[in-house]
């Protein structure tokens, strides 16, 4: 450990001289408090230190030690279940140590050193292996099977000695022959936050990430090993969404980032994730969550390092073959902490204060999700799919954070306030919301639900745009100077906003729906608006438009939301309801123009 000496101290920005050994991103301990730091420039023998604890007090001539290695997470049993800091300290532990607020130079180790695991292994003495293989599994909780590695450093090696029983993270469960020499395995790997973890391939996304929201499975789906962003102002409803996302996306592993949040909210998350029901076991979600907190009153240089932390965790269950969701609320507030920092390094800002490389440092952490195939021998499969919330002050989505989001994410969900407020959730508005996956995932679909789904898709947001066209007109000149085909549209489009796009997320049916039961939604909306269209064109002079909108039959559409997934048998009388009704009003108004 080389040591060097405070010069300057600028909030969470400290430089120190006598640091010619140091390189880019190595942790440092600053005093002998031992607060935790890292280098992010260096000029000559001096280094820029971004510190992760609270510098009062500080000051020239305090003693500097490097450790010579990059922040790095412990990756093992234990993980899941858990709550971080942003540099991976167990939060349970420091309250233990410390009590409700983080002192400063505390340290806890990520994982649980006393604790055992049982493990069971899958290889025998004598295989070979390679980086990536799993040499066995440990049942890290009810619904969470932790698969042991070969590290990605170990490149090939032949097994020696395999053990099998109860072990902690730091015991030898493995022994390898490699080519440079006899490598023992433990259950715990370090990986340094920065990098991301390596795969053999990358896949395309041509597989949706089932939600079970009706607005973005429909029409903005995002793909396994996709990106997209959530921005909206306050109050619109980006946590809640995410919420929803964590608990009903198609993703066996979530990793929930809080990055920079007020406290309550992050309070929220930590109190109702333990009492949230994993709608497939009924066990508990925090069974096969991972919680990254680090609120707005915690040191703002931690912030950056939260979003990094919670990947690289994600990455890890990626590579074990797992559908992995990665929620980051707020990349805002993780943006600012970058342009905090780098206004106290006197670099010289780009467009409204943020950093000129704000832009490339977004697309790094998104570019790190992906659908791969994963070292090793077996060619196994996950996906790291991340979903990233925005918060643009006063909601101005011309700001640099969320154009630099935009940018690189294919998935746009824009949460519109103005819905919010009249009380529609998910309060995201689709005529500016939008998708890039849809031709990707679109074969997917037909060979699942056929290509009237497609179709059904189309027609919906075609009469949605249509309304928003035909609401200047009646703004203009009232409902009474549109044709009969016209109200017609605008009556499909007001059921498909409050019967299909509307849902109640704490209501226990509606908060999810089945891409069988989406299919059949919309079929029955699409059905009725079809069949009224042929009564229209007949052309019927005084045809009663109140009275075909309000034929009973259409409370029961308005209902089909609260059908429960194993009565979907009920749709179909609905849909016998549809021509009957119809049939009975046409043959009505028939008689009544004879």
């Amino acid at each position: 450990m080389g040591g060097g000496r405070i010069i300057k101290v600028s909030g969470p920005l400290v430089i120190a001289e006598n640091m010619a050994d140091a390189r880019m991103y190595d942790m440092v301990r600053v005093s002998d408090e031992g607060l935790l730091g890292e280098i992010i420039e260096i000029r000559g023998d001096r280094a820029s230190i971004q510190v992760y604890e609270e510098t009062g007090g500080l000051g020239p001539g305090a003693p500097v030690y490097n450790t010579g290695a990059p922040l790095s997470v412990e990756l093992g049993p234990g993980l899941i279940e858990a709550i971080f800091d942003g540099v991976q300290r167990p939060l349970d532990v420091i309250w233990q140590k410390a009590g409700d607020y983080i002192t400063r130079g505390v340290e806890a180790v990520a994982l649980n050193r006393e604790r055992k695991w049982d493990f069971t292994p899958r290889v025998k003495e004598g295989d070979q292996v390679l980086a990536g293989d799993i040499l066995g599994t440990v049942q890290e909780t009810p619904l969470v099977e932790h698969r042991i590695m070969v590290p990605p450093a170990v490149i090939s090696g032949k097994v020696v000695k395999i053990y099998s029983g109860e072990y902690t993270v730091t015991d030898v469960i493995a022994t390898l022959e490699t080519p440079t020499g006899v490598v023992d395995i433990t259950m715990m790997q370090e990986w340094p936050v920065r990098k991301g973890r390596p795969y053999k391939e990358k896949l395309g996304p041509h597989i949706p990430l089932i939600t079970g929201q009706r607005i973005l499975d429909t029409f903005f789906p995002v793909a396994k090993g996709g990106t997209a962003c959530i921005p909206g102002p306050f109050g619109s409803g980006k946590t809640v969404t995410q919420h929803q996302l964590a608990k009903w996306a198609d993703a066996e592993i979530v990793v929930y980032i809080g990055c920079g949040e007020r406290g309550n909210e992050m309070t929220d998350v930590l109190m109702e994730f333990p009492e949230l029901k994993d709608p497939k076991t009924g066990e508990p979600l925090m069974k096969r969550t991972v919680l990254i907190a680090n609120t707005s009153n915690m040191p703002v240089a931690a912030r950056e390092a939260s979003v990094y932390t919670g990947i690289t965790i994600a990455e890890y269950f990626r590579d074990m073959g797992y559908s992995v969701a990665l929620m980051a609320d707020s990349t805002s507030r993780w943006a600012e902490a970058l342009r905090e920092i780098s206004g106290r390094l006197e670099e010289m800002p780009g467009e409204e204060g943020y950093p000129a490389y704000l832009g490339s440092r977004v697309a790094e952490f998104y570019e790190r999700a992906g659908r791969t195939i994963n070292l090793g021998s077996d060619n196994i499969e996950g996906a790291l799919t991340v979903v990233g919330a925005v918060s643009p002050p006063g909601g101005d989505l011309s700001e640099p954070v969320t154009q630099a989001t935009l940018r690189i994410v294919k998935v746009f969900w824009s949460l519109d306030a103005s819905l919010a407020y009249r009380r529609h959730f998910p309060a995201i508005n689709w005529l500016s919301s939008y998708s890039l996956y849809q031709a990707d995932i679109d074969p997917y679909l037909r060979k699942t639900l056929g290509d009237k789904w497609i179709e059904m898709r189309r027609e919906g947001m075609r009469i949605l745009q249509e309304e928003a066209e035909l609401e200047e007109i009646v703004r203009l000149v009232g409902v009474d100077a549109l044709s009969a085909t016209e109200r017609l549209t605008l009556e499909t489009a007001k059921s498909i906003r409050e019967d299909y796009l509307h849902q109640n997320s704490f209501h226990e049916v509606d908060t999810y729906t089945s891409m069988q039961k989406q299919y059949r939604m919309l079929e029955l909306i699409l059905s009725f608006h079809h069949q009224a269209l042929k009564v229209i064109e007949k052309g019927e002079l005084d045809l009663d438009l109140e009275k075909l909108f309000a034929l009973p039959v259409r409370e029961r559409i308005a209902r089909a939301k609260y059908v429960e997934e194993e009565n979907l048998g009920e749709l179909d009388d609905i849909e016998k309801e549809i021509k009957e009704q119809i049939a009975e009003f046409s043959g009505e108004g028939g008689d009544a123009d004879a």
